[in-house]
């Protein structure tokens, strides 16, 4: 039992260092790993929806324009998907889901990026990202209560410590990130800095994207 836990306190920090390099560069206050941007979006929206009931709306307008998993995770969230059209084919750089504080930052990876009182979720999935992870997301706050309440939801609810140890009193998902991923994550870290500790910039990117409007399974 005593080397479990000594395990588990070692994995649990290495996830932390690692957010906590996320949170320097990137000018967040906080930041929560998980496996995937697509969860962190889903977890972003829900906490809006269902925790501090900021969402005053049904429908989350999003561009016609992106990534399928953006208006899946609003309609697992309960929400509706309304449409913004975008001019050609393509979109550049992070959106906002408008209805809600949560971004869609996966074409933004930046020094300095964040934007107060929003939740602005970035991916470390795919070869044309900045951070090359090969998987992996976060959401970047500057509120302490949706820290602790994402730390706990991406980790079936529990606290970071044995589930012997822990007095199971919420409900969450199987959506951490695996500590390996955090560990490598931590070492490409150095390609965002300079040699003289300044933080570099990098370009949002542009991506093409289907018209998501035209599917019947998101006009729900």
């Amino acid at each position: 039992m005593i080397i479990l836990k000594i395990m588990a306190n070692g994995i649990y920090k290495i996830t932390e260092d690692f957010e906590k390099a996320l949170a320097d560069y990137t000018g967040a206050k906080y930041v929560v790993t998980l496996d995937n941007m697509s969860n962190a979006l889903f977890l972003a929206l829900y906490y809006e929806k269902n925790i501090t009931k900021s969402i005053k709306t049904d429908t989350i307008v999003i561009p016609n324009r992106t990534y399928p998993s953006v208006p899946c995770e609003i309609i697992h969230a309960g929400l509706k998907v309304g449409w913004n059209t975008v001019d050609g084919e393509t979109i550049t750089g992070a959106y906002q889901l408008e209805g809600s504080n949560v971004w869609d930052s996966a074409l933004t990876f930046t020094a300095d990026m964040y934007k107060p009182g929003q939740h602005m979720c970035v991916s470390f999935t795919g070869p044309y990202k900045h951070f090359k992870l090969s998987k992996g997301g976060a959401i970047l706050t500057d509120s302490l209560e949706a820290y602790h309440w994402f730390k706990r939801a991406r980790y079936s609810g529990r606290r970071e410590c044995s589930y012997h140890d822990d007095y199971l009193d919420m409900l969450g998902w199987n959506f951490y990130m695996m500590p390996e991923l955090a560990t490598r994550g931590l070492l490409l870290m150095n390609q965002f800095y300079n040699l003289d500790g300044s933080k570099k910039s990098n370009p949002d990117l542009t991506l093409p994207y289907p018209d998501l409007s035209q599917f019947k399974v998101y006009n729900q």
